[in-house]
C-alpha cells in the first residue's frame, strides 16, 4: 500500500462522506439529464440510499471499508473474502484522487491477499466503465456479461491455455 494510505472500517458518521464519493461516481451521467440540482440531489441520495441497503442486505459478511490519506477520507472499498473467491463489491475515489495510481495500488492489495489463499478476485464492471481498462492491466479478464456489467476475474492460478 502507498505510503500514507491505509483501510478502516466504515462507521455511521462516515454516511455523508460515503454519498459524496457515490455522487461523484455519477457526475457524468447525470450531467445530460434536464433537472434541477434538487432533482438530481433527491434522485442520488434515493439511489445511495438503495445501493447502501443492496450491498448490506447482498454482501453481510463483506469488509465495508474507508480509503484514507493520512487519516483523511478519500475513497470506500467494499470486499466480500468469501470460501471461494475474494469479491470487489464497490472500489471508488474521490475524483481528486482518480488518475493517480491508487485504484490500481488498492486492487493489487487485494490481488495479493487472494494470491496468499489461492483464490480468484471478481468484480463487476459497468461496459463503459473507463476503469475496465485498469482491470484489463492488472490481468482481470471477462468471464461473464449481464448486458449492463461484465464481470471480470482475476485469478492467481490461471488456466492452462
Amino acid at each position: 500500500m502507498p505510503a500514507g494510505i491505509a483501510l478502516r472500517p466504515a462507521r455511521e458518521d462516515d454516511a455523508e462522506f460515503l454519498y459524496r464519493v457515490y455522487a461523484s461516481t455519477r457526475t457524468d451521467e447525470l450531467a445530460v439529464v434536464p433537472w434541477s440540482v434538487e432533482q438530481k440531489e433527491a434522485f442520488l441520495r434515493m439511489q445511495f440510499h438503495a445501493q447502501h441497503t443492496d450491498y448490506h442486505r447482498n454482501f453481510p459478511d463483506a469488509a465495508f471499508l474507508i480509503v484514507e490519506s493520512n487519516h483523511e477520507a478519500i475513497g470506500r472499498v467494499y470486499l466480500d473474502r468469501r470460501h471461494d473467491e475474494f469479491r470487489v463489491v464497490d472500489i471508488a475515489l474521490l475524483p481528486e484522487r482518480r488518475g493517480r495510481g491508487l485504484g490500481a495500488a488498492l486492487m493489487r492489495n487485494v490481488m495479493a491477499e487472494a494470491a496468499a489463499e489461492m483464490l480468484p478476485v471478481r468484480i463487476h464492471v459497468e461496459r463503459f466503465n473507463p476503469a475496465q481498462r485498469l482491470y484489463e492491466r492488472l490481468g482481470f479478464r471477462r468471464i461473464g456479461d449481464t448486458g449492463v456489467y461484465y464481470l471480470m476475474e482475476w485469478n492467481p492460478h490461471p488456466a492452462p491455455r
